[in-house]
């Protein structure tokens, strides 16, 4: 799944454009790093921090 697509269905953003917004703007981090490209693929285990909310991707 894609890092925008992941925020999105853990309805943490309300849309695809508010998700690329967060994700363009280094607000959310994959395994401790910021990423920036909307459309990276979470691998299982990948730890997504946005808003302090820290979700495991399963």
């Amino acid at each position: 799944m894609k890092l925008d697509q992941f925020l999105k269905w853990k309805n943490l953003v309300s849309s695809g454009g508010e998700a690329k917004n967060f994700i363009k703007s280094g607000a959310v981090k994959v395994n401790g790093l910021i990423e920036t490209k909307r459309g990276r693929k979470l691998n299982k285990g990948d730890k997504v921090i946005f808003l302090k909310n820290e979700i495991i991707f399963e």
